[in-house]
């Protein structure tokens, strides 16, 4: 009889507390995590296909401006700059894994302007493409496994 009234009690005290705002505010994007969370899903299966923002709002059931403000609050990213760094997280693990150069792993990741993957690749690890994979393999072979 009395845990609903002392449950009650938690979530009052929770809710006019401190982080009480932020805890409104997650409730509220609670209702849009799931959709949220099947985007991401969708981001990370066809990261080399064109993004069209406009389609994936609308099969989810969110205006465009929506499905932007949302998507960033929970990835602290928007949709496009996700894509872009799975296509270069995805670019660096080819370029390192099978051997391919900057080139053909930027069009296998969706690119189609080789310079612009440069520019891109540079700006989010620090290096260009080739330069990284470089500093990379000799990292990995610095600390060999025991």
């Amino acid at each position: 009889v009395l845990l609903p009234l002392i449950t009650r009690e938690i979530i009052y005290r929770l809710l006019i507390g401190e982080q009480g705002a932020r805890l409104r505010h997650l409730a509220i994007l609670g209702g849009y995590t799931s959709h949220i969370a099947r985007a991401v899903e969708r981001l990370r299966r066809d990261f080399d296909q064109p993004l069209r923002i406009e389609q994936m709002a609308h099969e989810l059931g969110m205006s465009v401006s929506g499905f932007h403000h949302h998507f960033k609050a929970v990835t602290a990213m928007s949709p496009l700059q996700f894509q872009k760094r799975l296509r270069l997280q995805e670019a660096r693990r080819l370029m390192l894994g099978e051997d391919l150069d900057a080139a053909s792993a930027a069009y296998r990741v969706g690119y189609h302007d080789a310079s612009h993957f440069n520019r891109e690749y540079k700006s989010l690890f620090g290096v260009p493409p080739m330069r990284d994979v470089q500093r990379l393999r000799e990292e990995t072979f610095a600390f060999p496994s025991r």
